[in-house]
């Protein structure tokens, strides 16, 4: 017998930049974005999102002028590939078949790109149909929404749900760059502009303090939506999801610990048994307070550090509850979640503000008693 050990590395890198008007034909950011990757003039493919299309019709018409006035690095831009936009695209995958069709007819290749342009679930899957064509085409992501900016759209995650199960099949593929336009946030409606700040209050509890402490003084501000607040936010939010990604040393998830799903072992269930009414960001809300009141019950965080965070989820104008609550199963939704995470479960708690503790098992009947909690405020 012989054994031949294979051991090799590869570095990526890419930006994650903050702007307006990335499409205007005076701006030079998509363009040096692009010229990053050389021997330009670059075939693109591009995805948007159906609602972003509805709320920027003359989206394509802004495409095809930024090409023509930057024909250096992109060739000119063919009509748009519109994807529905939330849920239903990573559900119903009748569109995988001609995307990839197109991708074969327009000659887009592992030196082209694809620009994704949308909310997290469109930049999702157009960032999965991206990573099977050619094994992966270069992908450009352009997230439009709060939730998509400072968490779904900036990682190295891509996926879309299968056998009912959200996020079942996808790829860990690092995008060529993203780029966060706060112009789109202009036209999102308040559930939406509300549910990516859940992800911001999620990352403080586990990761910082005082980002915490200024999502508290400011939780008013950012119940309003006040732009200045929304996208200092949005940056930090961002900042700490990429540190995490960068110094984890588990940027593929090869291990079992999970620390920025705190609070989504119940979400993902959530979204699931309310067939997809419930928003992410609002069912991390409610994760968050489901796991939040488990930890002040079993002591590892005081009764007023869980009011606290109570006080800034009922600020932002996220519910603590909602009937699909009364429907989860724990031991089935943990048992779910061990799966996803590899056949160990690991569950993110907290210790403190700002200070996160991995668990490997939940007292159950204690969950369920912060479930009734839960459901009896609503």
């Amino acid at each position: 017998m012989r054994t031949i050990e294979q051991s090799f590395s590869v570095a990526y890198r890419y930006p994650v930049v903050f702007t307006r008007g990335a499409f205007d034909a005076s701006s030079p950011i998509v363009h040096d974005v692009v010229a990053r990757a050389g021997h330009g003039p670059h075939r693109v493919l591009v995805v948007i999102d159906s609602g972003v299309l509805a709320a920027n019709p003359d989206l394509p018409e802004r495409l095809h002028a930024y090409a023509a006035a930057h024909e250096d690095v992109l060739d000119p831009i063919p009509e748009p590939f519109v994807l529905p936009g939330g849920e239903g695209c990573k559900e119903d995958l009748s569109w995988l078949a001609d995307f990839h069709r197109r991708i074969a007819d327009r000659g887009i290749c592992r030196h082209s790109f694809v620009f994704a342009i949308g909310g997290g679930s469109v930049v999702d899957a157009a960032g999965y149909a991206a990573a099977l064509a050619h094994r992966g085409v270069r992908l450009i992501r352009f997230p439009t929404t709060v939730l998509a900016q400072n968490d779904a759209g900036i990682g190295v995650k891509n996926a879309v749900n299968f056998c009912g199960r959200k996020n079942f099949v996808g790829t860990f593929v690092p995008p060529f760059a993203v780029v966060n336009d706060f112009d789109y946030l202009a036209s999102l409606d308040p559930r939406d502009l509300r549910s990516g700040i859940a992800e911001a209050v999620k990352v403080s509890l586990i990761k910082d303090a005082d980002f915490f402490q200024r999502l508290y003084d400011r939780r008013e501000a950012l119940g309003r939506f006040d732009s200045a607040e929304m996208e200092s936010m949005i940056v930090r939010c961002a900042e700490l999801h990429l540190e995490h990604i960068r110094t984890s040393g588990d940027p593929f998830e090869l291990g079992s610990a999970r620390p920025l799903d705190f609070g989504h072992w119940a979400a993902h269930k959530l979204e699931e048994l309310s067939s997809y009414e419930l928003r992410h960001g609002e069912a991390v809300a409610i994760g968050i307070a489901l796991d939040t009141l488990y930890c002040s019950r079993k002591g590892m965080i005081s009764e007023a550090e869980c009011q606290r965070v109570f006080e800034v989820l009922d600020s932002l104008g996220f519910e603590r509850s909602h009937e699909a609550l009364g429907r989860l199963e724990i031991e089935s939704a943990l048992d779910d979640f061990r799966v996803h995470l590899g056949g160990e479960l690991c569950v993110c708690l907290l210790e403190g503000i700002g200070r996160a503790v991995d668990v490997g098992a939940i007292d159950v009947l204690e969950m369920q008693r912060c479930v009734d909690l839960l459901r009896g405020r609503r």
